[in-house]
Parts: C-alpha cells; sequence; structure tokens
C-alpha cells in the first residue's frame, strides 16, 4: 500500500506545475513546523530535531531557488524572511522552545496564503491581445 503512495506522490511532484510545487514545499514546510511544535509538547527532543530539520531543508531549497535578478525587492525581502525562518527555528532546537516555532509558523502561513492569492490571481488574468 505505501509502495502505491510513494509512487502517487511522485507522480504528482513531477507532474507538478512551479506554481504547484511552491505551494507543495510551503505546505510541507507548515506540516514540519506544527509536528515540530507538537514533538517539543510532547518532549519527543529526536523527533523535534527531525521534524525542524526536515523544515530547514524546505527552506534552503526556496532560498537557493530566489533570483535576485527577476524577482528584486521581493527576493530580498523572501531572503530575509527565509533566514529568520533558519535563524528562528535553530533557536527552537536548540533551546526546546516551540515560541520560536510558532513564528517561524506565522511567517510560513503568511506566505503561503500570499502565494496562494498570487498564483489563483495570475490564472484568473485575462492575456493582453496585441493589436
Amino acid at each position: 500500500m505505501s509502495y502505491g503512495l510513494g509512487a502517487y506522490k511522485k507522480t504528482s511532484v513531477e507532474t507538478a506545475s512551479k506554481e504547484q510545487i511552491l505551494l507543495m514545499l510551503y505546505q510541507a514546510a507548515i506540516k514540519n513546523c506544527k509536528k515540530a511544535i507538537e514533538a517539543i509538547e510532547q518532549k519527543n527532543v529526536a523527533k523535534k530535531g527531525e521534524y525542524i530539520g526536515k523544515m530547514q531543508d524546505i527552506i534552503v531549497e526556496l532560498s537557493n531557488s530566489l533570483d535576485f535578478e527577476v524577482g528584486g525587492e521581493v527576493a530580498k525581502e523572501l531572503a530575509s524572511l527565509y533566514d529568520y525562518i533558519l535563524y528562528s527555528s535553530t533557536q527552537a532546537n536548540i533551546k526546546i522552545e516551540k515560541s520560536h516555532l510558532e513564528g517561524c509558523l506565522k511567517v510560513l502561513n503568511t506566505l503561503y496564503d500570499g502565494w496562494t492569492e498570487a498564483i489563483k490571481n495570475l490564472k484568473t488574468q485575462t492575456p493582453v491581445k496585441s493589436a
């Protein structure tokens, strides 16, 4: 059964648009952040570290994909937010305090909502016809 699920997930990623992949990455980061918070609440240090590590891997990937020539100020702002998430999640990992992760979760949710809205707006725009 797990093979079928793994194959389905692989196919989902391979056939997804760039926009869908971006949203999937944010969803995975949010999920791992929530799981890390739960692990801290349950005093499960090993799982906390595992989930924070997964979230940080995603954030590093998002950060590495920024194009500062095309993105300009937006890319710089995103880089700053990703740096904040990496710093705060590292603090949460070291100090075993969920408050740092709660801050990360707020930023991730805000970014996810913003990207979701931006993508929806792009899809509803009608192409400009040249005369």
